[in-house]
């Protein structure tokens, strides 16, 4: 037999990472995993969803946008809110996370090399920087990557970190820009778009594509893009970069049909890069694609049977929340640890303000597959505790199977819809029907609630359509 160091190498301290480190552990195997001393926890907790979720969080307390239908549109906790006003909550939090990852990792008997990891061989990774020297070499029986992504930078931009930024860059901004330009539609470019403009930025955002978030219910998109362009958010869809200039007073963003957009900060959000272009793959035996991505099994192991891959480093779905199961269905897998395959039925979270949030089909999806169904919606700002909490936009969707009753999707609009939608995947997951949801009992006022009132909404629906077939 043949003797490695460990029987588990991970590369990178993500989520997926994280998780795939802990679950070799509970095994009873010997577990290392290697990342740079300033970015345990991954881009997850130092650069990506813990910091921009956070400041989120100061934005919406700051602002007072959460309480101005009660209190009044000039309503703010803060006057003259500064980058050192978000940053200071955005900091205590990464700390204290990173705090945890440490901690978990410590608890477990996990080694935890500071450095880059790279492939010697398929079994051997070099660990340059490490805390054992400036060069360590370790092997592993199986070799988890995990390393994630980057944004990805266009050749033809000058990026400076000042006026002209990628999204992981936005936490190094030195002032709050009274303008911004955000280049791309997707689920980070818009969450940053709705932030800076609660802050009172003037925001355009400009996308190649017709239309943003295409992957969700378009009314729901709809209702966030109204909202938007009540907090002076200007969309310029069909359209295409082509320069961005910079001087003493700002940027100049000029489009491919001729436009010209002044402003004081320019923020690209054009998709992301795996983080394999560091890892010498050819030594293992492996290749990325041209987005640096790796190809995995539906056990998630790669072309070279011993060496696996999670989370972002593997592309869609790209969440911290699949990541996780990932990296641990990774490790069980290796090991021989029977498992059960993670449900199909996932929620996408999206943090604007407001929040979106879904979980199985969209209406399109639906209609273009023919499956009969009929709408049940219920609005904050008919629950009582919409009107305390002074949400006056959200909304709640159910799409029900007209056929045997079963909720097909389930779409949130509003305050706590990354937490409600839950329930609606919970109930999905069960197979229950809609007749759960009318004969349950909520608690009472909440936004909870929602769910009653939609379903009440749906079966109205449906019993009046039977009614009118059966004459």
């Amino acid at each position: 037999m043949t003797s490695y160091d460990y029987d588990l190498i991970v590369i990178g301290s993500g989520p997926g990472g994280q998780k795939a480190a802990i679950a070799g552990a509970k095994l009873g195997k010997r577990v290392a995993i290697i990342d740079k001393q300033e970015m345990v926890g991954g881009v997850c907790a130092n650069t990506g969803t813990i910091p921009s979720k956070t400041l989120r969080e100061a934005v919406m307390y700051l602002t007072g946008m959460s309480q101005r239908e009660l209190y009044g549109a000039s309503y703010r906790v803060k006057q003259d809110i500064t980058i050192s006003d978000l940053m200071a909550r955005t900091q205590h939090v990464i700390g204290r996370e990173v705090q945890v990852v440490r901690a978990q990792l410590h608890r477990n008997g996990i080694d935890l090399l500071n450095g880059v990891g790279r492939f010697v061989d398929p079994h051997t990774v070099a660990v340059e920087g490490s805390h054992r020297g400036d060069h360590t070499t370790i092997s592993g029986e199986f070799i988890v990557v995990a390393t994630g992504t980057t944004p990805a930078r266009p050749s033809v931009v000058d990026f400076d970190e000042e006026r002209i930024l990628d999204s992981d860059e936005v936490f190094a901004l030195q002032e709050i820009p009274s303008s911004l330009v955000v280049v791309g539609a997707g689920v980070i470019g818009i969450e940053y778009a709705s932030m800076f403009a609660a802050l009172g930025c003037r925001v355009t955002v400009v996308e190649q594509r017709e239309r943003m978030l295409d992957f969700c219910d378009p009314e729901i998109v709809e209702s966030l893009k109204f909202h938007l362009r009540d907090q002076a958010v200007t969309f310029r869809f069909d359209e295409k970069v082509v320069d961005v200039s910079v001087s003493d007073s700002g940027t100049i963003t000029t489009l491919a049909s001729g436009k010209r957009i002044p402003a004081a900060a320019v923020m690209y959000s054009a998709g992301r890069q795996g983080c394999t272009d560091k890892l010498d793959l050819a030594a293992a035996g492996l290749e990325a694609d041209r987005r640096g991505r790796l190809t995995v099994d539906e056990h998630y192991r790669t072309p070279v049977e011993h060496i696996y891959a999670v989370g972002d480093v593997i592309g869609f779905p790209a969440l911290a929340a699949t990541s996780m199961d990932q990296g641990r269905l990774a490790a069980y897998h290796a090991f021989g640890e029977p498992v059960h395959d993670l449900t199909a039925l996932q929620p996408i979270g999206i943090y604007t303000i407001p929040e979106i949030s879904y979980c199985g089909a969209t209406e399109t999806e639906l209609t273009s597959s023919a499956v009969p169904y009929e709408v049940g919606i219920s609005r904050y700002r008919e629950l009582a505790r919409g009107q305390i909490v002074g949400d006056a936009y959200g909304m709640l969707k159910l799409l029900v199977s007209t056929v045997d009753r079963k909720i097909l999707g389930v779409h949130v609009f509003g305050t706590g819809a990354t937490d409600l939608v839950h329930i609606g995947q919970a109930v999905m997951g069960c197979g229950g029907t809609v007749d759960y949801l009318v004969d349950t009992v909520f608690n009472y006022p909440t936004l909870s609630e929602a769910y009653k009132v939609a379903a009440l909404d749906a079966t109205n629906k449906i019993r009046a359509l039977d009614r009118f077939t059966t004459g």
